[in-house]
Formats: C-alpha cells, structure tokens, sequence
C-alpha cells in the first residue's frame, strides 16, 4: 500500500455552509487511468451546483479484496457538502458513476469509477437500496487508511 499526493488529493478547502449537509464519500477505481479519473472527478463535482467539497484525502494504491484477479485499486475519500436528501444523494452518485464509465457486471468486479455514501452527517439509514454508515467500511483499509489523513473531523 502507498498514498500519492496529487493535484486535487488531498486538498482542504472553506467550507460552503449553504449547503445543509456533510458527507463523506469513498471513492475508487482500478480500470484506465484512475489517477487522471480522480482529478477529472474532482473538476466535474466542483463545476456541480448540487454539492461542494470541503476536503480530500490522498490517494491509496491498494490490493483488490473479494475478486482477486484484477489489477490493484486506487481509493481516497471526500468530505462533501449538499442539500441532497440521503438517497437523492446516493442517486447523484450512482449518476456521476455512470457518466465515467462504470460498468456493474459481478460482485467486486473491476470499475472505473466507485462512489460509496460512507457517512452522511450522523444519520443512520438502513433500507434495501441504501445503507449508512456503509456497511464494513471500518474492515477496510481502502477507506479507514484514508479517513485517518482528514484534517476535519468527521
């Protein structure tokens, strides 16, 4: 495992308190060039007027879990701010997923893209199309190594 600092990861920046909502997001990729994936991601959220983010985390290079035989993951997390509802929110992201590419064809499958809903202020959600706080997201490195970076607290 290894962090790369790049561009837009990690990045803190004032936060936009017209939008009533913090959440934090995991982000991910292991197809194409998903460091330029990254930084791409991060020019599309801030031209968005549905969301702003607060801060960033640096990129973790790390090996795939579940299915193995793939090419290593890239991960960072975000602290987003928005007016979304919980699950208009996970619609955005499922959206934003799609317009780079991302492909579901089995469980753990390769993608250029992967946006999860990590946090989402300190609601609790559990229904049949959205959990919160995400479920495991404290067995994995790929998100609690970068949540460790964050100067804010979550």
């Amino acid at each position: 495992m290894q962090f790369f600092y790049d561009r837009f990861f990690p990045i803190i920046k004032r936060q936009n308190r017209s939008f009533k909502y913090r959440a934090v997001v995991g982000i991910g990729g292991n197809e194409g060039d998903v460091r330029k994936r990254f930084r791409n991601l991060y020019s599309y959220l801030t031209r968005s007027s549905l969301v702003s983010i607060s801060e960033t985390s640096p990129i973790l290079q790390n090996p795939p879990f579940g299915y193995l035989d793939q090419d290593d993951f890239y991960n960072a997390v975000a602290i987003i701010r928005t007016s979304l509802s919980p699950r208009a929110f996970l619609k955005f992201l499922l959206h934003t997923e799609k317009i780079f590419g991302r492909k579901r064809s089995f469980k753990n499958a390769p993608r250029t893209l992967d946006l999860d809903l990590i946090f989402y202020e300190d609601i609790k959600i559990k229904s049949k199309n959205l959990v919160v706080p995400h479920p495991s997201w404290n067995k994995r490195e790929s998100v609690v190594l970068p949540l460790l970076t964050l100067k804010r607290k979550i």
